[in-house]
């Protein structure tokens, strides 16, 4: 499997409609509206390394509204179980 970290510039008018459009691209697993530079942030997983290209570059990146991105390719996933404890307020469930 083939992690893609995705970050998205859109127009101001369209976020909500660019997160939809994005959303519903095969491949694309998440999209999240966030603060600071980006406007969304978008994962992409796929069984093929080529496939990252068709998904990114030739749909992604060509929904209307997007201006621009910046694709960050994932080397290693740590499960959630380090992740919950690696950022754990010591909180009890």
């Amino acid at each position: 499997m083939f992690t893609a970290i995705v970050l998205i510039k859109t127009s101001s008018d369209r976020i909500p409609e660019v997160a939809q459009e994005v959303s519903d691209i095969r491949g694309v697993t998440e999209v999240y509206s966030v603060t600071g530079e980006w406007d969304l942030i978008a994962v992409v997983r796929v069984h093929q390394h080529e496939r990252l290209a068709d998904v990114i570059a030739d749909q992604l990146s060509k929904v209307e509204g997007v201006e621009s991105t910046s694709t960050n390719i994932a080397f290693r996933t740590y499960s959630t179980h380090d992740l919950d404890a690696a950022f754990s307020l010591g909180i009890d469930d």
